[in-house]
């Protein structure tokens, strides 16, 4: 086996990922500026940062079928052209709403790589490595949202410094520019990087190319166990095709009644209790601390590192403590942080203590990040049976991306109309509910085949 090979070629196909969590995040350091520059609402305001979503909700589920049609590599590269033109089309936006079509052609390159990087990823790595190699795309959207918060704080630093080369390339006056059409670079070099990167072995076998499969293949493992995989991709192929005739009425069937509770549970759960509110917003929730601009911006990137740090946590325990353990840690924290933060925010400017407000973001940062943000995905794979689990997943992510659009839109809206302190309780309430339910409901997926979980969960 070439691992060698194998981890190179994961490393940049998981770029798109990296790309993905800068895309999302990099708006953060941005909503100051643009609020002002185009006279917004708290409303348009939201807008501009949840577009993003609304569209790589769509991207997503046209992904799978492109890829299947045109081939997983050149949607990897037409993913990258829409983070290149939507990183210099937000940075030229004359107006808001060109900011926010090209904020839109942006969420075409995240839903597109949300999908297709780890499916890439999973069709070429052999199966002893495959979960570590997936697990790069996870953790390069986790180090993208971390590089935005960095990047734009530094953006604001230089754009104090009065050097006279701040002045000649407008660091000083356009810094929300600067931070979105910075991302326009890792996205060219996504572009090219992707041109040395060898097509799906599973794609082509689909188009009946098994010669340049068994070429792709024998780069990563023995030519014998090439063989061995081809035939068995083959055999798993006819079993997809008539799974992909599994209509979405499916799933409503009264024996998969507890099974499509507990994931809508934990699909709306992982965002109504405000990950993307605290992500793409962690500067304008830091400066109503009173604590200034630079300082919200530098707590911005503890945010980010927390998040990183907590989510790698994650990967090295789910299989060592368990799915609902590290569920009921994350959520019990991520309650207790929020009902902290609407205590922090129920205070007068004149006694709110920004230390208070500081633990409870982070706080909730680490909770999400070591359980309900990377156990999600994991979960979806395990608790839908055989026969449904394509659909399924698609139909309760996409539940999830739709309350990840609403949350983002009316935060701003929330917090100009029933304050800080409302928010965050409402958030922590949320938290409550998803906990009882996952306590209740859910049993213990570590360990068990994926045909155990059917018989305790299908009735």
């Amino acid at each position: 086996m070439n691992k060698n090979y194998t981890i190179k070629i994961s490393l940049i196909v998981a770029l798109g990922g990296f790309l993905m969590g800068f895309d999302a995040s990099v708006i953060s350091g941005v909503v100051k500026f643009i609020e002002p520059q185009f006279d917004l609402s708290k409303i348009q305001l939201g807008w501009a940062v949840s577009s993003l979503t609304l569209t790589s909700t769509l991207a997503m589920m046209l992904a799978g079928p492109l890829s299947n049609k045109y081939g997983r590599k050149i949607i990897l590269k037409w993913a990258a052209v829409f983070y290149a033109v939507s990183a210099v089309g937000s940075a030229l936006a004359p107006d808001f709403v060109t900011l926010v079509i090209a904020r839109m052609i942006g969420g075409v390159g995240v839903g597109a790589s949300l999908i297709i990087a780890p499916m890439y990823i999973a069709e070429i790595s052999p199966a002893e490595i495959r979960g570590r190699m997936v697990s790069f795309n996870q953790l390069n959207i986790v180090i993208g949202i971390s590089v935005a918060f960095f990047t734009n704080f530094l953006i604001l630093r230089f754009s104090q410094l009065g050097k006279p080369w701040v002045s000649a390339l407008g660091f000083d006056v356009w810094q929300w520019r600067w931070m979105l059409g910075l991302e326009s670079l890792p996205a060219i070099l996504y572009f090219g990087f992707l041109f040395i990167v060898p097509e799906s072995p599973r794609w082509l076998i689909m188009k009946g190319r098994e010669y340049e499969a068994k070429k792709v293949l024998s780069r990563v493992v023995s030519e014998k166990q090439a063989d061995e995989d081809i035939a068995a991709v083959k055999q798993s192929l006819e079993t997809d095709i008539s799974k992909s005739k599994m209509p979405v009425s499916e799933l409503f069937k009264p024996a998969l009644r507890l099974v499509l509770l507990i994931g809508i549970t934990v699909a709306i759960a992982q965002q109504i209790t405000g990950i993307n509110a605290v992500f793409f917003y962690a500067p304008m929730i830091f400066e109503q601390t009173g604590i200034g601009t630079d300082a919200a911006f530098s707590q911005a990137i503890l945010v980010g590192l927390t998040n990183l740090v907590f989510t790698i946590l994650a990967i090295l325990f789910i299989d060592r403590f368990g799915r609902k353990v590290l569920l009921i840690f994350g959520l019990s924290g991520i309650a207790i942080s929020m009902f902290l933060l609407a205590y922090g925010f129920s205070m007068d400017e004149a006694s709110m203590n920004p230390w208070l407000i500081l633990i409870g973001i982070i706080g909730f940062v680490a909770s999400f990040a070591i359980s309900i943000g990377p156990v999600m995905w994991v979960l979806f794979s395990e608790i839908f049976p055989n026969s449904v689990r394509g659909i399924a997943i698609s139909f309760v992510g996409l539940i999830n991306s739709a309350v990840s659009f609403l949350v983002q839109l009316v935060f701003p809206w929330e917090l100009e109309t029933i304050g800080s302190s409302a928010t965050f309780l409402i958030f922590g309430a949320f938290a409550v509910i998803g906990l009882v339910v996952i306590a209740w409901l859910l049993p213990e997926t570590k360990g068990k085949s994926l045909e155990e979980l059917e018989k305790q969960l299908i009735k």
